[in-house]
């Protein structure tokens, strides 16, 4: 009787064993997603600083067109004064002087105009480049949304799979002794969720360690439970292979 009670505590474990499996796997998914969706947030934060630094860029041109646009306005400003003390100079020595200094007033001025339209062309660059990136990030932004969705959408998948095999396993503990149990979860938790596996071509499925014939014996005769020398999981013949 307590061969067939033990080989029956077996079998439920192993059923146990199965769900146990799924449930580890797919926890250690979900658990992986957080990071998943932040490289992709990591990511998509990268490209928005292309555009950015553009428009960072045409903020910084805007100041510099002002700043000219201001110095051109002073020039223009003085040599209009300039101008309009010429007639009023007295020798021809401080009228040369005078109109040497408006001559150079105005070409200061056609330097600072110079340096205003390469700015506007600059700046012309650079919007372009930004309406380009601004496009180009819509389309990223929305694969990213696409990509989070789907990591979404898996994370409701698996929290829906894994009510349903929590509901398999209540249903599969009240077979096995609580002692068996008990010993079965601390495996469990110790061996990547992985407590009790099968005896395959002489070898420990859980870690590869050879398995003795007489022990495989042992295993057969179910008169108690066998672990594993190496990994410490209990070990079961699948007599029907």
């Amino acid at each position: 009787m307590a061969t067939i009670d033990l080989q029956s505590q077996l079998g439920s474990l192993i059923k146990l064993q199965r769900v146990d499996s799924e449930i580890y796997l797919l926890r250690g998914e979900k658990d992986a997603k957080p990071q998943a969706v932040k490289l992709l947030e990591a990511a998509f934060e990268a490209k928005k600083q292309s555009l950015a630094e553009l428009e960072k860029q045409s903020l910084d041109l805007q100041k510099q067109r002002k700043d000219r646009e201001g110095e051109l306005a002073a020039k223009e400003e003085a040599t209009k004064k300039l101008q309009t003390q010429l007639y009023s100079l007295k020798t021809n020595k401080e009228y040369q002087t005078m109109l040497q200094q408006i001559q150079d007033a105005k070409a200061d001025g056609s330097v600072i105009e110079d340096k205003i339209l390469q700015l506007f062309e600059q700046a012309d660059k650079i919007r372009v480049e930004a309406e380009k990136e601004k496009q180009h990030l819509k389309e990223e932004e929305k694969v990213f949304n696409e990509q989070k969705k789907k990591i979404d959408d898996r994370v409701k998948e698996i929290d829906d799979r894994l009510s349903q095999l929590d509901a398999q396993r209540k249903q599969v503990l009240p077979e096995i002794a609580p002692k068996m149990l008990s010993e079965y979860e601390r495996i469990l938790n110790s061996r990547d969720g992985l407590a009790i596996v099968t005896v395959k071509d002489n070898s420990c499925m859980g870690c590869n360690m050879f398995v003795p014939p007489q022990v495989i014996n042992l295993i057969k005769m179910y008169e108690r439970i066998i672990t594993c020398e190496m990994c410490n999981r209990m070990l079961y013949v699948d007599e029907g292979s």
